[in-house]
């Protein structure tokens, strides 16, 4: 029995997190049979979501996920891949991953008002008399994380540049195709459209949407691996307090 523990619909996303997302479609992409179920951070020791049950193993964070499985149905996401391909397809991910979701967050966490309408909700279940304070020390965690990392250091302006950097590179890259790689989806369809899905949904206010909107070829995208493996009704309800 396989399990993926992360997120369902939130923010009119299929999920809100990318990863959980990017999991999601590579397990199917795999053909793993598997169901869904709401994670619990406190149950795993890196406290963060996706992370898969599988036959009473925890696997977690969605690049082992992918690695566990590959090496346990004896095949790969890169089969089929030419060598070139294969590093084109791991630079796509970590620029999505690394850097474009990096502004995502920001836009989300960083704003005030976007906060307060999303990841807010994520703390309903704290004690209301402490809420507020583990609210504040959360965000200035991630303030000092994100001044470390570097993107904290640009102002939000630099920020959306940067994002508009890649989001040109993976218009450039997707062109006329109807993936990233041709007329089918490869393993950088994975992550790089659950980013793009991240950051085109209109439930928060930011720039992103319309710089997203802005390439003619990203909208289809997004839509084409959202029918091909992110439908409706296939996660259980959340319930935040």
């Amino acid at each position: 029995m396989t399990t993926l523990f992360g997120w369902g619909p939130m923010f009119d996303c299929p999920s809100p997190s990318p990863f959980v997302m990017k999991s999601d479609i590579q397990l199917q992409m795999l053909g793993v049979d598997f169901d869904r179920a709401i994670a619990d951070l406190e149950a795993v020791s890196k406290h963060k979501a996706p992370y898969v049950e599988d036959d009473g193993q925890i696997i977690q964070d969605s690049n082992f996920i992918r690695a566990h499985f590959e090496k346990k149905l004896g095949r790969s996401l890169n089969d089929g891949l030419t060598p070139r391909e294969q590093a084109l397809s791991w630079a796509l991910e970590r620029m999505a991953e690394g850097h474009l979701n990096a502004v995502m967050a920001g836009e989300r966490w960083m704003n005030e008002s976007n906060f307060r309408k999303g990841p807010a909700s994520f703390f309903m279940g704290a004690p209301e008399p402490m809420r507020e304070t583990v609210i504040r020390e959360t965000l200035d965690t991630m303030r000092q994380t994100r001044w470390q990392s570097g993107i904290g250091r640009h102002s939000h302006d630099e920020q959306l540049q940067l994002a508009g950097f890649d989001l040109a590179a993976i218009a450039a890259q997707l062109g006329d195709r109807l993936f990233l790689l041709g007329d089918e989806p490869t393993v950088a369809d994975a992550s790089v459209s659950a980013v793009l899905i991240s950051c085109a949904t209109p439930y928060f206010d930011t720039p992103l949407v319309e710089m997203v909107h802005a390439h003619a070829n990203l909208p289809g995208y997004i839509r084409r691996m959202r029918e091909s493996y992110l439908p409706e009704g296939v996660w259980p309800e959340l319930q935040m307090a």
